[in-house]
């Protein structure tokens, strides 16, 4: 009697922690759009056993069979000195780095995420218990559980073992914590395995704001900073770490909007880089899910507003126009991946229900929901938006 009252008062406890702004009508839209494709990738994901980091490795790596691993996407052998340390071609992604984690954490993040979603429409149990043995591999058993830390992340062949931009990879893991928020009322975990893994986030969130990495990632200028707090707040409303989710959004309110955002609305930091459309997108995905996940009825991030008038609201109504018809954008091209973005984006979701805007809503249902481009998906974080609306 006493392990059911227990497990009642947890669960309250964790859904209370995810309260959020009313999306129904958006909700209800959403589904009536992706309906379809949300059970066809949930009878793939049923298929689908776990992988993680254990599966595969790399001789380059300088950590274990638990440690996740990656390479900086931009690094390429040296042409005068083949067998030296790597050189950077900013904006042009080497395919013979080691992207087999990254690749695995994404297949996760999917299956997580299309189970959830399945389960949300249909409340059928079996996707909840499916998405348990993915949860249990990852985070639970020890033979292929991945350690919490990304110490050997985007590694560059002789100059770093790994780097705090390496972070921004983990942005995976988000739809995980919120997938199983989603299917928390199925009662297929118990009290013991939320316990362990939600263990394993706070392990990885002390890391994250401990460890030099983290912290050069926080202070990072561009979306690098906008994801630290983007899934530092994620991973802090999962564990219930109400300080940490204080310290995310008042970088939000006093670092990244005034910092990173102009009078008009754009990213310049992003407009610099080689891949200025890409970039500005994927900065704009991360601000509005900050947004979604700090928002409250009594601190709305959405209606907040720095001194000098800058807003998420802005944000989306300067890229807006660019994603209903990029023929329209006056800066450079992407070096690579131009012709791939925009996709169905979150930004166009969240903003559809944080301000009522049912053109933003039209345009997202024109888009992409289902990409292909490994590119786009992992500069995608948010691709099951059904589970982030409450």
């Amino acid at each position: 009697m006493k392990s059911n009252i227990a497990i009642i008062i947890l669960t309250a406890c964790f859904l209370l922690s995810w309260r959020s702004i009313d999306n129904s009508e958006v909700r209800q839209q959403v589904v009536s759009t992706l309906k379809a494709s949300i059970l066809k990738e949930a009878a793939w994901a049923m298929q689908q056993q776990p992988i993680t980091v254990t599966a595969q490795s790399c001789t380059r790596s300088a950590g274990g069979k638990h440690d996740f691993y990656s390479e900086g996407d931009y690094w390429w052998p040296d042409e005068k000195n083949p067998d030296g340390p790597y050189t950077q071609k900013d904006g042009l992604t080497n395919p013979q780095n080691f992207v087999a984690h990254r690749l695995a954490m994404i297949r996760f993040s999917r299956i997580i995420g299309a189970l959830a979603s399945a389960y949300k429409i249909t409340h059928d149990k079996q996707y909840a218990t499916h998405a348990l043995q993915h949860l249990k591999a990852w985070f639970i058993n020890p033979e292929t559980l991945m350690n919490p830390n990304l110490q050997y992340a985007q590694a560059i062949k002789g100059v770093a073992t790994g780097r705090g931009i390496g972070i921004i990879d983990t942005i995976q893991l988000m739809e995980v914590v919120v997938g199983m928020k989603a299917m928390q009322d199925a009662g297929v975990i118990s009290k013991n395995d939320l316990s362990t893994i939600k263990n394993w986030f706070a392990q990885y969130l002390i890391w994250l704001t401990t460890h030099q990495y983290g912290k050069d990632e926080m202070n990072a200028k561009n979306n690098h900073g906008t994801c630290w707090v983007m899934q530092t707040a994620c991973f802090a409303k999962f564990t219930g770490n109400k300080a940490l989710q204080d310290t995310c959004i008042k970088r939000y309110k006093t670092v990244l909007l005034p910092t990173q955002m102009t009078a008009d609305g754009s990213f310049p930091l992003e407009l610099k880089r080689t891949k200025p459309y890409g970039y500005s997108i994927f900065n704009l995905d991360a601000m509005t899910t900050i947004c979604q996940l700090l928002s409250t009825s009594q601190d709305n991030l959405w209606d907040y507003k720095t001194a000098d008038g800058k807003s998420i609201k802005k944000g989306i109504e300067f890229l807006y126009p660019y994603l209903k018809d990029k023929n329209q954008w006056s800066y450079p091209h992407d070096v690579m991946h131009w012709e791939s973005w925009p996709v169905a984006q979150p930004s166009l979701v969240f903003g559809a229900a944080a301000y009522d805007q049912n053109q933003w809503l039209d345009t997202w249902k024109t888009l992409d929901h289902n990409p292909t481009n490994e590119e786009i998906i992992r500069n995608l974080p948010v691709r099951h938006p059904l589970i982030w609306l409450n």
